[in-house]
Parts: structure tokens; C-alpha cells; sequence
């Protein structure tokens, strides 16, 4: 039998939840906790949700702060989601990067997919690569360093292993693009090494200084801060504004937009598809603190 939660336990656990995540369960959301987190309560004996909250305030560990993280995550994601993302990479800034690689202005292009799930856009990056030297030798793949991050380590272990069941691989991915980067591998498709080789993951809290990460030319942050708080929205657009380089390039979810959180990018339009530029303003060389 689940273990309800009380409109008090429920203030307690969406506080708590937003604290170690930044993930804000909206009110009326209740179910979400109840459901996310029951198999997490019988695990560590607690008959209610008050218990668990008091075993998060008193024996919060890496462990349990894992399992809660896992729990409350939404990995929601597809192959090449909202196609215009991509489009945009292969037909306008890829060709900019390349005349510079060429030119010698430039030796490496660092992109960034924030809350990257289970890997799936950092991969279709990375496809896109493969598929833009295919049509043009001089494109080097090594020229192109990809990181893709996600809060949930359930999450990014199936990102590294790169195997996905049929479900996963029906979501988005055409025929020719699964013909050329993946084999099969009994119940799952493995991605091949010439893709893996692109992309590294590892666990990051958005909550955290960026200043690790170092700089990027593009940073994907999509259908991820429709889950935070405007307070830390605003945080989050200022940060990525902190680590992108001159010029860089900031994508947010078809749904999502940036005006009413920062005045530090420009809007810009190709063939319908959205996406936005750092200002070229003294600040811009900053790093995010």
C-alpha cells in the first residue's frame, strides 16, 4: 500500500527537493513526490513522508541524496528533439566554425548539453558532425568537444554505456542515422565508438558554479528550467552568460524563453527556429562565480 503524503509533509519535501536539485514541484503536484519517492521510503523503513524528511535532514548522505535525485528527475528526451537545434548547427554556425578551423583562427568548437539525460542530444550532436563530413572531408570531428551533464547518475551511466532499447530508439532517430552509427546488440542498439568519441558526461548540479566547465562556443539548456524557480532561472541564464565565449550561442526548449530572466542575449531566427547570442558587452569575458 503507498504511503500518502500530508498537505504539511508536502511543504517539507517540495522545500527540500527544491534545495537539493533546485527542482520546484508546483503545488497541486502532490502525487509526483508520492509516487517518486515510495519505493525511496520503504527502503529506508519510513512509514511517512515526515520520517523521510527527517531522515534527509539527518542522515543525508551520497547515497540517499542519489536515489533522491534519480527519483525527481523527469528524463524526458528524444533523437534530434525539435530538429531545429541541429539545423541551425549544420547549416549556420557549423559552416562559421569551419571557414575559422581552416583559417587557423580557431583550433576547437565546445559545446555544452546541460541536463543531458540519457544522452540522446549530445549523440545527435555528434551524428551531426559525422553527417557534415561525410559532405565535406575537411571537417574534423576531433576539432569538435561535446559535454553533456545531467543532476540524475542513473542518467548519465546510461549516456556513457550508450545502449538503448527499441522504445528509446524509436524516438526520434530516422533509419539512415541508426544504419550508420549503431549495431545491434541483442535486446539493445550500441552507438558506435566514431560517435562516443565526441562526447564526454559526467554529473553536474546546475546548481553549482560553472566555473569548472571552462568556455563554450554553444550551450544547449532545453526543458530543463521550466522546472526551477524564476529566482533561479535568472541565476541559471546569468552563469551561462558567464561561461559562454564571445559570440557564443545559447538553445532553450521550443516552449521556453529567456526574456523576462536576462537582457544579455539576442534573439535570433534561421528558417523559424530560435535561438540566442551573448551580447558583445564588457561583461562578456567574465566567468561565472
Amino acid at each position: 500500500m503507498s504511503v500518502k503524503i500530508t498537505p504539511d509533509e508536502f511543504l517539507l519535501l517540495r522545500d527540500s527537493i527544491e534545495q537539493i536539485c533546485g527542482i520546484r514541484v508546483g503545488d497541486g503536484k502532490a502525487y509526483l513526490i508520492e509516487s517518486r519517492l515510495g519505493k525511496v521510503l520503504a527502503e529506508y523503513g519510513c512509514d511517512s513522508f515526515r520520517a523521510f524528511h527527517s531522515v534527509l535532514k539527518t542522515r543525508m548522505d551520497a547515497t540517499l541524496r542519489s536515489k533522491l535525485i534519480n527519483a525527481m528527475s523527469t528524463q524526458e528526451t528524444l533523437w534530434f528533439r525539435d530538429t531545429h537545434p541541429f539545423r541551425i548547427f549544420t547549416e549556420k554556425l557549423m559552416p562559421a566554425y569551419q571557414e575559422e578551423i581552416q583559417s587557423c583562427r580557431r583550433q576547437r568548437v565546445r559545446i555544452w548539453s546541460a541536463a543531458s539525460s540519457t544522452g540522446q542530444e549530445a549523440y545527435s550532436l555528434a551524428m551531426s558532425i559525422l553527417d557534415a563530413q561525410r559532405s565535406n572531408p575537411a571537417v574534423r570531428p576531433a576539432a569538435y568537444e561535446i559535454l553533456g551533464t545531467d543532476i540524475a547518475s542513473s542518467a548519465v551511466t546510461a549516456a556513457q554505456n550508450g545502449q538503448y532499447d527499441r522504445i528509446a530508439m524509436g524516438r526520434g532517430l530516422d533509419p539512415e542515422h541508426r544504419r550508420r552509427y549503431f549495431v545491434d546488440d541483442g535486446r539493445y542498439c550500441r552507438i558506435v565508438d566514431e560517435v562516443k568519441r565526441i562526447v564526454t558526461f559526467r554529473e553536474f548540479n546546475l546548481q553549482e558554479s560553472f566555473m569548472s566547465l571552462g568556455r563554450f562556443d554553444i550551450i544547449l539548456c532545453r526543458n530543463v528550467a521550466i522546472y526551477f524557480s524564476d529566482a533561479f532561472k535568472r541565476d541559471l541564464y546569468a552563469k551561462i552568460h558567464g561561461v559562454l565565449a564571445p559570440g557564443g550561442c545559447l538553445f532553450l526548449g521550443s516552449s521556453e524563453s529567456i526574456s523576462a530572466y536576462s537582457t544579455d542575449y539576442d534573439l535570433l531566427d534561421h528558417k523559424g527556429g530560435i535561438y540566442y547570442r551573448v551580447k558583445a558587452t564588457p561583461n562578456a569575458a567574465r566567468l561565472a562565480a
